[in-house]
This record gives structure tokens, C-alpha cells and sequence, in this order.
């Protein structure tokens, strides 16, 4: 019993601890801590992006990378019905995200940073080719 008590507590403590230190990680830290896998970009095209309770937020159009060399996803978000009419693109870093089977999950972007981010143009961008292999987080959904 006293074992039992004592492995509680240390969770108890611990859980915090670990929290705030997945928190103090930059997102690069973050995403190889999720073990990334390598992935053909025309394999991501068209998956739904899902949030943290499965629902589409929007699909994958496009995988570009930026002029400083990060690598965004351009994702339709929102439209109706889960179709991409009345959505707008938005660009997704890819460190926030992480893939679990045919979809993409959105890890650490929440769906009010979905809501407000800005729309998505064409701008000083080079579009990755679907045969291109990047390194994408694993996903637990």
C-alpha cells in the first residue's frame, strides 16, 4: 500500500515537471522528439488535417518551403460540409503537426490559431515536388 502511495505522489509530481518542460522545448525540439518519419509530399496532399477531439479542420493542398528554409503545410481550413468551399488557405508549420495513418493530426495548433491565422499567399515560396521525402512528427489519434 505504501508503494502504491508513494508511486502516486511521485506522478503527481512529476506530471507538472514533464509538462513544463514539453512547454520550455522550441517546436524543432518538440517535433524530433515525436520521432519523424520520412514521407513523400504527394502522399500529404489532400489528407484532412484533424484537431485533438478527430474533427477535419481542413486538407492538405500544398507542402512549399519558406524563403528562411522551413517547411510549411498550406491547408484549406475551414468550407463547409468538409468540402473546401467558403474555406481559406493557411499555412501550417510543420513542426505542429504530426501524421497517424491517412490523416494529419494538429499538435500544437489549436483550433483558435487555425481561426485566426492569417490567410496564405503565394509569396516568396518554392512549392515542394510530390516525389520530395520530408520528415513528418508520428501522431497518436
Amino acid at each position: 500500500m505504501i508503494r502504491v502511495i508513494a508511486i502516486l505522489l511521485c506522478a503527481s509530481v512529476l506530471t507538472p515537471v514533464l509538462a513544463n518542460a514539453q512547454s520550455a522545448m522550441t517546436p524543432e525540439q518538440r517535433m524530433q522528439s515525436r520521432f519523424p518519419q520520412p514521407v513523400r509530399v504527394g502522399d500529404l496532399i489532400g489528407d484532412p488535417v484533424l484537431d485533438d477531439q478527430a474533427r477535419t479542420l481542413g486538407h492538405i493542398r500544398a507542402v512549399i518551403r519558406t524563403g528562411d528554409g522551413k517547411i510549411k503545410l498550406i491547408v484549406d481550413y475551414g468550407g463547409l460540409f468538409g468540402i473546401s468551399w467558403g474555406s481559406h488557405p493557411v499555412s501550417v508549420p510543420l513542426e505542429v503537426v504530426g501524421i497517424a495513418g491517412r490523416h494529419v493530426s494538429s499538435l500544437d495548433m489549436s483550433d483558435a490559431e487555425f481561426a485566426v491565422a492569417p490567410t496564405w499567399h503565394n509569396a516568396d515560396v518554392q512549392p515542394l515536388a510530390d516525389d520530395t521525402v520530408i520528415r513528418i512528427a508520428l501522431a497518436r489519434h
